[in-house]
């Protein structure tokens, strides 16, 4: 009796940006995919969210990009603002100038939109299979070294043999612990406070490119999403708050509370919303371990950063590619090629992560560390800036 790879799916733990992508990348390899999802339906988890050129050029390989150009924004730069003097303190070049210098655009765009779009794809696409109200509860191994995926559907109990487990199931991930060795992710001491306006209750001066504001232990985001029909607010602080939430409800007063030495213009902003949310600000250390023979995790389960790169969601997108680059159809070995993905992609996620650790101080400095910050960037032109991304922004699935 025989048991063989392609009669096996692979499965993927959770339905969110990451896992979608994923399963669409595994597809294109010929691979079946079941995709298991917790949640009753795929909704909105977040609001705003960038897509840089690294990720566009997963998206563009997938032939997604052109779906999603009526729901994106593409700013002409990113400007930056002291929060104590209300005053501009530098301007990044982005629009043109980075299309064209890494031959993908950077977008801005709302998280439902790029969702809905990588949803709708897995829907029409033979071979993908998305079952909702579905957990991963347990596994066991088979006779033929494959994996028994235990599983709980609709409070009804099942099994799924697969010939690999991807865990794309969050920050929180509960295939984590099938990761003999890696941690549980940590709260950072920080919270954002999210929400989002109609552009024509903003002041203009908001609704021109992507906006940073930096202020002593806080800093405020904004930047148009729904092809810049809306306004994304992200407000930033430190708070000992640490709910496992992307969506707890957060009172107006208490933001404004926190940002109450702010400018005018910015509290103003601020006022605008008529409903705030909150999350608490947590990481996962990407040099953990992301595999065990079969199981291999992806995006926030593997390597969760904190915002202040707005690289969450492409380093899942490019941990897709990358997934699927090293597993092809004829796949001899997928415990090794699983540990190959990671040994490709721990380094620069490491990296990424290891950069938005550090934003997360400089954003926040007072006294001569920022007025040392603020200086440097008065003094570096447009251009310059952009160009310091260049690692980043300049990735491609065929390096």
């Amino acid at each position: 009796m025989t048991d063989t790879d392609d009669a096996h799916p692979i499965v993927i733990a959770g339905g969110g940006i990451g896992g979608l992508t994923a399963a669409l990348a595994l597809q294109r390899q010929g691979h079946e995919i079941v995709i298991l999802e917790r949640a009753r339906e795929i909704s909105e988890v977040g609001a705003g969210l960038q897509l840089s050129p690294n990720a566009c050029s997963v998206l563009s390989g997938l032939g997604i990009l052109e779906d999603l150009e009526p729901f994106a924004y593409a700013p002409d730069g990113l400007r930056i603002w002291s929060a104590n003097s209300g005053h501009q303190l530098a301007r990044v070049e982005l629009g043109k100038f980075i299309h064209e210098r890494h031959g993908n655009p950077f977008w801005v765009i709302h998280r439902a939109d790029l969702q809905r779009v990588l949803l709708e794809r897995v829907k029409e696409t033979h071979g993908i299979s998305l079952r909702l109200s579905c957990e991963v509860r347990d596994l066991t191994a088979s006779p033929y070294d494959h994996l028994v995926c235990i599983y709980r559907e609709n409070d009804e109990t099942g099994n799924l043999s697969c010939k690999a487990l991807i865990g794309a199931d969050g920050v929180w991930s509960k295939t984590r612990r099938h990761v003999p060795g890696h941690r549980n992710a940590r709260f950072s001491g920080q919270v954002a406070y999210r929400a989002t306006v109609p552009m024509d209750q903003v002041d203009p001066k908001f609704a021109r490119d992507t906006g940073l504001w930096l202020h002593k232990d806080s800093h405020l985001v904004h930047y148009p999403i729904r092809g810049g029909r809306e306004l994304n607010i992200v407000a930033l602080a430190k708070e000992d708050w640490s709910d496992e939430t992307w969506s707890a409800e957060a009172d107006k007063d208490a933001v404004l509370r926190v940002f109450k030495d702010w400018p005018a213009e910015t509290r103003n902003l601020l006022n605008t919303p008529n409903q705030w949310l909150k999350w608490a600000l947590c990481s996962v250390d990407a040099s953990g371990p992301w595999t065990h023979g079969h199981i291999a995790l992806m995006g926030d389960a593997a390597h969760a950063m904190l915002p202040f790169m707005a690289q969450g969601a492409a380093m899942a997108i490019e941990d897709a590619a990358i997934l699927a680059k090293h597993l092809p159809q004829d796949v001899a070995n997928i415990s090794s090629a699983l540990r190959s993905f990671e040994r490709d992609r721990k380094p620069r996620a490491a990296h990424v992560q290891g950069i938005s650790h550090g934003n997360a101080k400089t954003f926040h400095f007072s006294g001569p560390m920022a007025l040392a910050r603020d200086t440097v960037l008065r003094l570096t032109k447009p251009k310059r800036l952009a160009e310091r991304f260049d690692r980043i922004y300049g990735w491609t699935p065929d390096q």
